[in-house]
């Protein structure tokens, strides 16, 4: 959330917010107050405070890096014009550094750039919006970004006093589908973009005769923001072409951001949070096994559902009645999915952080860059109730919020899991939509313009995004090949609706008993599936059941290699007698 947000939350609820002595002063009811309005406004306290005395960052000018007279020299040879439009240069914030870190290692393609696709009723509507983009680039430093690290101790970003959005024609055959020919001209999941040219955007455009408009696909690189960034982008576009662009507020420097990072707690304070939390974990959370979290995203598939209203309305319900956040209960759901596919009771994973409210209290919510983080977080599914774990994950959330510019490199290395194995390889995004999936924000609300496609990946193998839209909650997950999505999205549903259930009855249920499997799924796991197999027994039981009715059929699958019931029950017979 950013800090607007959390302010109209308050206004809402009708909760007054001051400061006396370096302190909040919160005045409201009991229940409006409740546990996850308290634990946001501990866990961003300074810049709470920083809004309401009209404090930020000092020294927001001053140089952020030490470079020598040869370095420089060797940024400036890689701009065009050389120094003299080079406008500031910094090192990389936490986030920048993993996905430049992902970039170098992609085999092929890039699995961080943001492909969106639009289409216009008019060559003069698409070039009305290119000019508007250009202004918008224009405005914001971080657009006019490029990443630099030959020849530097560390990877630098450099802002460029003029960038000039790249647009590509290209020409479409008779019979071609303009959007796919776009797609094929440029595929991140085979081409990239160049990180030592700004902007760090691709702009290719086509006409299509047959629907007799323009069409537009647009990428842009995660290094360069968020997804509040695409939501300003927009509405900065827009309010160009309405010809308000007088009224937008002025633009603030990215290098505000990293300069409040690099004064905030430092490596040591992380370090003894993330030893803490992880020293004794000795082996990757690697659901399906699934080992590789550099990977290009180029096998990965996607499934999106929006979940039950009844579940998501009782959900949240129950939730602020037992005075835990949505956060929280999304948290402790994929626990349970993991631990179910891992084997395991206690999983780790990385969850995405928001760090638009610890920059000094500036209106965020209007300022572009890649604010987030990724970090770890480690929670255990055993015999405690529901309403406790709950309780002990949102207390987790916000003492992971205080380390939320930390290095995940760094904490990576608090853990005991051996160099290069991964800590972990699934994500978790939980994040607030305010009406909208991820895809809807990045709309261009403009008359006669409209959105085609809209696709994000990262590098890891298995990722699972939340979408809370205010009442409703939008599920998307990406998974790796031959991982079925549609089939994990399920396994979270499911485990949101049973600790939903789970609340509503008390909370009292032991976590490790609220289950992940739908009723049609544990229908087929013991048997429902097969003529001539069916009802519960033991698993032996079951199994020779398979065996009798489908003794071809395929029981396991590992890798290129397959094991049909029959030759699975030859093995295990061998091995009993």
């Amino acid at each position: 959330m950013t800090l607007h947000d959390i302010l109209r939350l308050l206004d809402e609820r009708g909760v007054q917010l001051g400061a006396d002595a370096g302190e909040l002063v919160v005045r409201g009811s009991r229940k409006a107050l409740d546990a996850e309005l308290v634990g946001l406004l501990r866990a961003h306290k300074p810049a709470l405070l920083a809004h309401l005395t009209g404090t930020g960052p000092k020294d927001a000018q001053s140089p952020l890096t030490e470079l020598t007279e040869t370095e420089l020299a060797a940024v400036a040879a890689t701009i065009p014009d050389g120094a003299r439009n080079l406008e500031d240069i910094y090192p990389l914030a936490p986030l920048q550094e993993g996905v430049f870190f992902h970039h170098l290692t992609a085999e092929q393609g890039d699995p961080y750039v943001i492909s969106l696709g639009y289409a216009f009723d008019s060559r003069a509507r698409l070039d009305a919006y290119l000019d508007a983009y250009q202004a918008v680039i224009d405005r914001h430093t971080i657009l006019r970004t490029a990443v630099v690290r030959e020849g530097l101790p560390e990877p630098h970003q450099v802002v460029w006093r003029t960038a000039r959005l790249p647009v590509e024609e290209v020409p479409v055959g008779p019979g071609e589908d303009a959007l796919t020919r776009l797609r094929e001209r440029f595929d991140p999941r085979r081409h990239r973009i160049d990180l030592t040219k700004a902007p760090l955007l691709r702009v290719l455009v086509a006409e299509d005769r047959p629907a007799d408009r323009w069409v537009m696909l647009l990428h842009l690189h995660h290094i360069l923001g968020d997804h509040t960034t695409l939501d300003v982008i927009h509405r900065e576009i827009a309010a160009h072409l309405r010809g308000t662009e007088d009224t937008l507020p002025s633009p603030r420097p990215f290098r505000d951001f990293v300069a409040q990072v690099r004064t905030g707690p430092g490596p040591a304070a992380h370090e003894t949070f993330f030893t803490g939390m992880l020293k004794d974990i000795d082996e990757p959370t690697a659901p399906y096994g699934l080992l590789d979290a550099q990977g290009d995203g180029t096998t990965v598939r996607e499934h999106r559902t929006l979940l039950d209203p009844a579940v998501a309305h009782t959900l949240r319900d129950a939730a602020r009645k037992a005075g835990v956040g949505t956060a929280a209960v999304a948290h402790l759901a994929w626990a349970q999915v993991l631990a179910r596919l891992t084997g395991r009771d206690d999983v780790v994973f990385g969850t995405v952080l928001f760090g638009r409210l610890q920059d000094g209290g500036a209106e965020t919510g209007t300022a572009m860059g890649p604010f987030i983080n990724t970090l770890p977080i480690r929670l255990t599914v055993d015999d405690t109730g529901v309403t406790k774990a709950l309780r002990d994950t949102q207390g987790l959330l916000a003492e992971l919020l205080r380390h939320e510019h930390a290095s995940l490199a760094l904490a990576q290395r608090c853990s005991s899991v051996p160099a290069p194995a991964p800590l972990f390889t699934s994500l978790l995004n939980y994040r607030h939509s305010g009406g909208s999936t991820a895809t809807d924000q990045a709309d261009v609300t403009v008359p006669g313009c409209r959105t085609l496609h809209g696709e994000e990946r990262t590098s890891y193998p298995l990722t699972v995004s939340v979408d809370d839209l205010g009442d409703d909650f939008h599920l998307t997950v990406q998974a790796a090949t031959p991982v079925d999505p549609a089939r994990v999205c399920a396994y979270f549903a499911t485990a949101l609706t049973g600790l939903a259930r789970a609340l509503e009855a008390g909370g009292n249920q032991p976590v490790d008993s609220v289950d992940v499997l739908s009723v049609g799924e544990w229908g087929v796991v013991v048997g429902g599936g097969v003529g001539g197999v069916g009802g519960l027994g033991c698993v032996h039981e079951v199994f020779e059941g398979w065996v009798r009715a489908a003794c071809d059929a395929v029981a396991v699958v590992d890798g290129g290699v397959r094991v049909s019931y029959g030759e699975l029950n030859a093995r295990a017979n061998r091995v009993a007698h």
